[in-house]
């Protein structure tokens, strides 16, 4: 059944969710993917779209909501990268997803807005445009000084080498950036109460969707059921008239011609038929 969303309408998440699918089939297409032009891509990504979800959205229509989505889903992609390239050890994916919705929290600029596409993310994760590129360990410089007094400077048979071959270094005061960013930076506490009200958010903009997706489908088959009541009375009115015409002021000619209208509607009452009159016992006069 057709979409009841019209073009230039809000778009639902199914929706979205075939839009990924096609862009996907169409364009890594092991085949042709790589050397079809724009247009030509677009249009069977059109198709294919239109299949999976029955929309009656423009080509137009597709490419512009793909630019806001490809957008979104790239955003969210760095915002990954940085989150893994981030963790440390000892914490799980719940916190890796929390610092990835903080990172694109912050990409967000002033929308500051979280990333609610997870649908779609799982449909392109794997694709080499939003494949996360694994990096490596954060570069952190050895506090060690690259010369040491204590190991080079001394003769080799020195008492500090002989006495106390690991000397302890004082440990390293805190900066003033440091200690700033840990006084006012947010608590885990707050983090977690964000990503709540994030996924809070989502659930009930989701269940809004479906809620309204569900009412559409609902009136437009109510809307085609008084259609087809309306279309049946009129015909019903029409076979009225013919069954009740008075032919006795007529020419014979249009006697006969009201006479065939007659038969159709009775062979239409009988045997459910709408078809032309082509049996010959209804031609009997006896009938």
């Amino acid at each position: 059944m057709a979409s009841s969303v019209e073009v230039g309408g809000s778009w639902s998440t199914n929706e979205d969710i075939a839009l990924c699918q096609s862009w996907v089939n169409i364009s890594h297409d092991p085949i042709t993917g790589n050397e079809m032009k724009f247009h030509h891509m677009w249009s069977k990504i059109h198709g294919e779209f239109c299949q999976r979800s029955g929309s009656i959205r423009t080509e137009m229509a597709l490419s512009s909501r793909w630019k806001f989505l490809n957008k979104e889903l790239g955003k969210w992609r760095n915002a990954l990268t940085k989150a893994k390239a981030n963790i440390q050890s000892g914490q799980n994916l719940t916190d890796e997803m929390m610092q990835a919705q903080m990172w694109f929290f912050g990409a967000m600029g002033q929308g500051k807005k979280s990333f609610v596409h997870f649908h779609c993310w799982e449909i392109v994760k794997d694709c080499s445009r939003f494949k996360i590129i694994p990096t490596g360990p954060p570069v952190v410089m050895n506090e060690t000084p690259l010369h040491d007094s204590t190991s080079t400077d001394l003769p080799l048979d020195s008492p500090m080498e002989t006495e106390s071959p690991f000397v302890p270094r004082p440990p390293r005061p805190i900066g003033r950036k440091a200690a700033k960013a840990k006084r006012g930076g947010t608590s885990t506490n707050e983090c977690v109460q964000l990503l709540e009200q994030i996924a809070k958010s989502t659930s009930l903009r989701m269940e809004r969707d479906l809620k309204r997706d569900e009412m559409d489908v609902a009136r437009e088959e109510a809307f085609v059921i008084q259609q087809q009541k309306a279309q049946e009375k009129d015909i019903e009115d029409r076979e009225m008239k013919i069954m009740a015409m008075d032919t006795s002021h007529m020419s014979p000619e249009t006697k006969a011609y009201w006479k065939l209208r007659r038969r159709d509607v009775m062979r239409r009452k009988l045997f459910h038929d709408d078809g032309p009159s082509n049996t010959d016992w209804l031609n009997d006069e006896n009938h």
